[in-house]
């Protein structure tokens, strides 16, 4: 029985990162050995124990045969017999086929050392292409360490996804590779990648379809959509905000694509179009509800925002109430930040100065004053008619807090967009 640790914690030693998680492999044991040494066992698909002190993951080599189609149709052969380097192969790329042994010598048999000196993704054999999540992996791969993708695994990415491989992956993990690469230093990458395969287009071609889609010039120095989506990703991702940030920074203007060629490059109402679009994406992969309600409540009030200095106290008491500020101030604060992000994702943006968050936040500092229990108890002495109580009650307090939010906010109108 030997013991190697393996895959990203030996990578990312060698690119001097921090290293959280280790895994390791275990050569010439058995599944009732590892028991009997104290591991405990939680695979399901494969045989992986849990070390009985550290709680680290330690698994037995193996090897995998394609029997079906999607990326759980493998059968697994899991035995003493089987070589580190067998297991080593049937990895995806060679920076994740490294291993180091207890006396730490590395143990490179595909070239991995020599890719990440040449900030290479290269697959290590034809078998990249029987899992179509090695397609999502190595796109995050490139938004995570901004390495180039070999010609020929991009070449082999194409294949899967001319060939429909792309397309038995299951929701749940896009979503789930999806929101690691958003959370990575610079995400457009993973999008760039997925377009240059023509993945994007099959996994999520809302997106996609945002690319080659004209803006007005004066307000878009990038003009095409596509382009400046990336840049609002990229934005959120330099301030380190929020994986629900990133993500309704990512579809905010997906509406644009479906504006007629003939109004380009205007997109009058492409916010409703937006959130009829954000709705049917997040249910088809599955996104999670803090995200997805987020995504919607900026596709459609993004706009609003950006005109802040322009709004009326009653528009702006309106949209408070249906952003849900005073129930979720943290997740307005996000609200913000992604409509932040929106703005100074576009060239020579970054720097401008952005006033309509604070004046919104100002608005919702003067209206969240407001003792709505109060005014509740006041109209409750002086209505005998309980039936009329509560609209009393709603029309007294948005009365009130429009007219706090008009006492709060300055004249100066900011910067239109």
């Amino acid at each position: 029985m030997k013991t190697y640790l393996v895959g990203g914690s030996v990578r990312d030693e060698i690119l001097g990162l921090p290293v959280t998680d280790h895994d390791y492999v275990v050569v010439g044991s058995s599944p009732e050995e590892m028991v009997r040494l104290g591991y405990r066992a939680v695979g399901k698909d494969f045989p992986v124990f849990l070390h009985p002190i550290t709680q680290e993951q330690y698994a037995l080599a193996r090897t995998e045969r394609k029997i079906s189609r999607g990326y759980k149709g493998f059968e697994v052969y899991a035995s003493p017999d089987v070589t580190l380097q067998e297991d080593l192969a049937r990895r995806d790329l060679t920076i994740n086929a490294l291993a180091k042994d207890q006396d730490g010598n590395i143990i490179d048999p595909f070239g991995g050392v020599a890719d990440l000196e040449a900030g290479l993704l290269r697959h290590i054999s034809p078998a990249f292409t029987e899992d179509p999540v090695r397609v999502l992996r190595t796109a995050r791969f490139a938004a995570r360490f901004g390495f180039r993708i070999a010609p020929e695994t991009l070449a082999l990415m194409s294949e899967m996804v001319h060939n429909g491989e792309v397309d038995a992956l299951v929701p749940e993990r896009v979503w789930q590779e999806f929101a690691r690469g958003l959370m990575e230093h610079r995400p457009s990458r993973m999008f760039y990648a997925l377009r240059e395969c023509s993945a994007l287009t099959r996994i999520m071609p809302e997106v996609d379809a945002l690319f080659g889609v004209p803006q007005p010039p004066q307000y878009h120095p990038e003009i095409d959509t596509g382009v400046h989506v990336m840049m609002v990703i990229d934005y959120a991702a330099s301030k380190n905000y929020s994986l629900p940030v990133r993500f309704a920074s990512l579809t905010h203007d997906l509406g644009k694509s479906t504006t007629p060629p003939a109004e380009w490059p205007r997109h009058i109402g492409h916010e409703a179009r937006s959130v009829k679009l954000v709705a049917g994406l997040c249910e088809r992969i599955r996104v999670p509800n803090d995200a997805r309600d987020l995504a919607l409540m900026v596709a459609r009030y993004h706009g609003d925002v950006h005109r802040a200095g322009e709004l009326r106290p009653a528009t702006i008491a309106d949209m408070l109430q249906r952003v849900d500020a005073y129930r979720k101030p943290e997740r307005f604060n996000e609200f913000l930040q992604a409509c932040s992000c929106d703005f100074h994702g576009r060239p020579g943006y970054p720097d401008r100065p952005y006033p309509q968050p604070e004046r919104l936040l100002q608005a919702f500092e003067a209206a969240k004053r407001v003792d709505a229990g109060a005014i509740a108890a006041d109209l409750n002495r002086t209505i005998s008619d309980p039936t009329r109580l509560p609209a009393a009650i709603n029309a007294k307090l948005s009365e009130t807090r429009i007219a706090e939010i008009r006492n709060r906010l300055a004249s100066a109108l900011p910067e239109r967009l």
